[in-house]
């Protein structure tokens, strides 16, 4: 066995998953804190990556790869683990069963752990007893008085069982300090002898994230607050093993959004990386994470990791549950895309289309819309970019012909899914009547005529202006003096539709700016036509 000493002063901490499928935002907020206590820490810190795969029946291939892939995701480094190695390892438990073999017998020797003789019907029965006369049962009620061999000559193996010290049991009340929870204590009927070893020879999770502990130096733990009620079974071993418990942080659970209960499957809980499929940026995604039971104690809501592990302590840590609020991810994730400037705002744009929106990039490619041109481009910062708060929203916006408009014309092809038929076009370009007011706020009329002519004025504006001071402000400029006098809505609400073809789109204005003065005059022509 490798030495488990640390130089003096060193924190160490762990996050240690089961490779049992995906994860869960709860087991990223326990390696985030865990990580973070030990980066605040600097050169004393040491962050370990331990996977804990002792239950082989629940094990799921592929997801030790899946772990490292979403810890990688969100900048979640560690100093030693599986696939880069270290002075404590193997970082596998399932590569450690010699390891926990070696304990075990230090346990029998010291008369401290027996092998289980009980078949299942036995314990059964044992339970229905303790039922019918109406209290807890206790295994330690029901020790075997013959010692049974832990294993038989034929190599067969019963369950091996740690005996509680009595002592601990006789001092009535077991005690620890939690660093979230503050001073915690249990009675005696929360000691009772647990399984350390199965008979399939692997060790319970009991025993050997213990064990790992010791060997590899951790100092900190951070956990689920669903382990407090095992905390003394965890006390009692240490003590059968002469050894000091780390400190333990036992964290608040996740709520669902309505904060009623924890986070499940069923109220929105989904694996991490499916955050990443949507197009939310990680540091967006750590963020928000932290939030959820810790707050640094002032008014910042938006902080770098840098900034985190500065304020972060567990004494800022709260003890209720916190909801999991994907609104505010959203903004989260908004926030962050609002303080990009616009070429790293595109940048990281086109790095989740090529590596994780292959889904949207193909709804680009279907629409036969060219995703590396200039007019694609301006399109991303002059429109999107105000528009979306997370890219993979870009994929509802196509869905419902949100790009159409930049890339053809709503003529082009009337009859194409998300683009008007003819005769709705000539309908859409007539104001709706409860918008029709002059710049006095005057009701007028509004007829198929009335409204070529004001087309017609906006294209005889439009085309004294030249390429070079085309626009948006200066087309705005050009138009405000007639918008204001007609009414903006009599001359805004046509010069959308005919630009866009739907009564929805971005500012008309932006619209012609993008689109160029030839394609702009062209439309507003084509619609003018329309009119008859």
């Amino acid at each position: 066995m490798k030495s488990h000493s640390r130089p003096k002063g060193q924190i160490v901490t762990r996050f240690a998953p089961s490779p049992t499928g995906y994860m869960h935002v709860g087991g990223v907020r326990t390696a985030l804190f865990a990580w973070i206590f030990a980066r605040k820490a600097k050169s004393h810190g040491t962050f370990i990556l331990r996977i804990e795969d002792t239950d082989k029946e629940r094990e799921v291939t592929g997801s030790i790869e899946h772990i490292i892939e979403s810890l990688r995701w969100l900048g979640i480094t560690w100093d030693e683990g599986p696939d880069i190695g270290g002075s404590h390892g193997p970082y596998i438990q399932s590569e450690r069963l010699d390891t926990y073999r070696q304990y075990a017998q230090i346990l029998i020797d010291k008369g401290l752990a027996y092998a289980d003789p009980y078949s299942s019907d036995e314990l059964e029965a044992f339970r229905k007893k303790a039922e019918e006369e109406k209290r807890p049962f206790l295994y330690r009620d029901h020790r075997p008085q013959d010692t049974t061999p832990w294993i038989d000559r034929d190599g067969e193996r019963t369950p091996l069982r740690l005996r509680i010290p009595d002592e601990m049991i006789e001092a009535g009340q077991v005690r620890w300090h939690d660093l979230v929870r503050g001073e915690l204590s249990a009675g005696p009927e929360s000691l009772d002898d647990f399984i350390l070893i199965k008979s399939d020879g692997y060790p319970t999770y009991n025993f050997a994230h213990i064990i790992d502990d010791l060997l590899m130096g951790v100092t900190h733990i951070c956990r689920a607050d669903e382990f407090i009620s095992s905390t003394p079974k965890f006390l009692a071993l240490y003590d059968a093993l002469g050894i000091d418990h780390p400190a333990f942080a036992s964290l608040p659970p996740i709520m669902s959004p309505d904060g009623k209960k924890k986070l499940g499957k069923r109220d929105g809980a989904k694996d991490i990386l499916a955050y990443r499929a949507e197009g939310y940026l990680p540091e967006a995604v750590v963020n928000f994470l932290a939030f959820i039971g810790w707050n640094p104690g002032d008014e910042r809501e938006i902080m770098t990791i840098d900034e985190i592990i500065e304020a972060f302590d567990f004494d800022k840590v709260q003890s209720a549950g916190g909801k999991l609020n994907e609104d505010k991810l959203i903004w989260t994730n908004r926030e962050y895309l609002v303080r990009m400037n616009d070429d790293e705002w595109q940048e990281r744009f086109f790095s989740y289309l090529e590596n994780f929106g292959t889904d949207l990039k193909k709804k680009f490619a279907d629409r036969g819309i060219d995703i590396q041109s200039d007019l694609f481009k301006r399109v991303l910062i002059e429109v999107m970019r105000e528009r979306i708060s997370y890219f993979g929203e870009m994929n509802t916006m196509i869905d419902n012909g949100g790009f159409d408009y930049f890339f053809r014309s709503p003529l082009d092809n009337p009859e194409a899914d998300g683009v008007s038929t003819l005769s709705n076009f000539k309908e859409l370009l007539i104001i709706p009547e409860k918008m029709r007011k002059n710049g006095a706020g005057e009701k007028i009329e509004v007829t198929e005529n009335s409204t070529a002519a004001i087309l017609n004025q906006v294209g005889e504006i439009l085309e004294k202006h030249t390429n070079d001071s085309w626009n948006k402000d200066k087309i705005k400029e050009a138009l405000w003096p007639f918008a204001e006098h007609e009414g903006r809505g009599v001359v805004l609400w046509p010069l959308r539709v005919a630009l866009s073809g739907a009564e929805k789109s971005p500012d008309p204005l932006i619209l012609a700016g993008i689109l160029g003065k030839k394609e702009t005059l062209a439309r507003v022509r084509a619609a003018i036509e329309v009119l008859g």
